[in-house]
């Protein structure tokens, strides 16, 4: 891939990455020019949105054929509720758990008889059937600040790779003091 950037820089690296996620058929999209209220790129209302609904509720929908929109509104509820109180350990443990088996959801039908589904999250079988994106320079606000991803990759709508580039010569240490634990120190629904 030829670029204009100087090799080793983080543009470069970048540019590289998107390169070889855009080679394992992810989609990528640039999300800098995104601001509070204007997120064409990624779809989202606000940039505190973290996960990409348009693209969450298209693969519920693909992966569930057979479920009601209700029952699939219910499901992104659930997925995307507020876990921000809990521990990273009992947040982690949850949404796992609802990536790995589902999402359980109690509604009615039509005829007014309750029923309850298991929305399936990811297609563990084939692999092909869900919606990959990779998004580079990602805001997303918090309270009270706002920070930008170098690469953030979205499964089925969900915000499950995080990527943080650095130049060859950087420490990984300083990556991580100076970057993700910032992002979970200063972002915490991230």
């Amino acid at each position: 891939m030829t670029t204009n950037y100087d090799p080793d820089s983080e543009a470069a690296l970048e540019a590289e990455t998107l390169a070889l996620f855009t080679d394992l058929k992810w989609t990528t999209a640039n999300a800098q020019a995104e601001s509070a209220g204007n997120c064409p790129v990624t779809g989202r209302e606000t940039t505190g949105d973290v996960v990409l609904v348009d693209r969450l509720r298209a693969a519920l929908a693909r992966l569930n054929p057979d479920v009601p929109a209700d029952a699939l509104g219910l499901a992104i509820q659930e997925l995307t509720r507020d876990r921000s109180a809990m521990t990273l350990v009992q947040a982690n443990r949850e949404i796992y758990a609802l990536l790995k088996d589902g999402v359980k959801v109690t509604f009615r039908d039509q005829a007014g008889i309750e029923q309850v589904e298991t929305v399936r999250v990811i297609d563990w079988d084939a692999p092909a059937r869900n919606d990959f994106c990779l998004v580079s320079q990602l805001w997303v606000a918090g309270d009270p600040y706002t920070r930008r991803a170098d690469l953030v990759g979205f499964v089925n709508g969900l915000p499950l790779v995080f990527v943080e580039l650095k130049r060859h010569h950087r420490r990984l240490k300083h990556a991580y003091d100076g970057n993700l634990r910032d992002y979970v120190d200063t972002i915490p629904r991230c």
